[in-house]
C-alpha cells in the first residue's frame, strides 16, 4: 500500500506543479511578457514535470488494476487531458489576445474538472 500512496502523492504534486507552471506561463503571455517563455528553464521544465506526471499516472493505473477501457472516470480524465493540452496550446500561442484569454480560462476549467473526476472517481463528480 505504501508504494501506491507514494506514487499517488507524487502524481498529485506533479499535477499541481504542472498547473501552477501553466498558470504562470499563461499569465506571462496574457500580460504581454510572453518573450520570457524563451528562457531555457521555462522551455524544459514543463516537459519534465509533465513526463513525470504521466509516468506516475501510468504507474497508478497499473498498480490500481483499473482496466482503462472499463473505467469511465479514467476515460474522462484522458479526454480531459487532451482538451487541456489543446486549450493550453491555444492559450500560450493563439493568434488573438481574446482567443488566448478564453482558451486560458477554459483550460483552467478543464483541469479543475479533471481534478474533481480524480477525487470522485466518477465522470460526473458533482452529481
Amino acid at each position: 500500500m505504501y508504494p501506491y500512496l507514494i506514487v499517488k502523492h507524487a502524481h498529485m504534486g506533479f499535477a499541481l506543479l504542472s498547473v501552477l507552471l501553466f498558470a504562470a506561463r499563461g499569465a506571462l503571455v496574457l500580460g504581454g511578457r510572453g518573450h520570457l517563455l524563451r528562457n531555457k528553464a521555462l522551455r524544459i521544465l514543463p516537459h519534465l514535470i509533465d513526463t513525470l506526471l504521466l509516468g506516475c499516472a501510468i504507474a497508478l493505473v497499473v498498480m490500481g488494476g483499473w482496466p482503462i477501457l472499463h473505467s469511465p472516470w479514467l476515460l474522462v480524465k484522458v479526454a480531459g487531458l487532451f482538451a487541456y493540452v489543446a486549450l493550453g496550446s491555444i492559450a500560450l500561442r493563439g493568434a488573438t489576445a481574446r482567443g488566448r484569454l478564453l482558451a486560458f480560462i477554459a483550460a483552467l476549467a478543464v483541469v479543475a474538472y479533471i481534478a474533481l473526476v480524480a477525487v470522485a472517481k466518477s465522470p460526473l463528480p458533482l452529481l
